[in-house]
């Protein structure tokens, strides 16, 4: 499951189309590697919630 980005409101989401203008999203490069890592709490927080639905 990838991040996806609506074009035209700039809204992040995981779904294909956006839940605001219903336009069609587009897949995101991944984030550089760093040992720093600022988001991978709430990227591991995403993949347990959606592990355990």
């Amino acid at each position: 499951m990838r991040m996806r980005k609506c074009p035209k409101c700039n809204r992040y989401t995981l779904k294909n189309f956006c839940n605001l203008c219903n336009e069609k999203t587009i897949t995101i490069k991944p984030p550089r590697f760093s040992l720093e890592d600022r988001y991978g709490k709430y990227r591991r927080m995403l993949k347990k919630s959606l592990k355990n639905t």
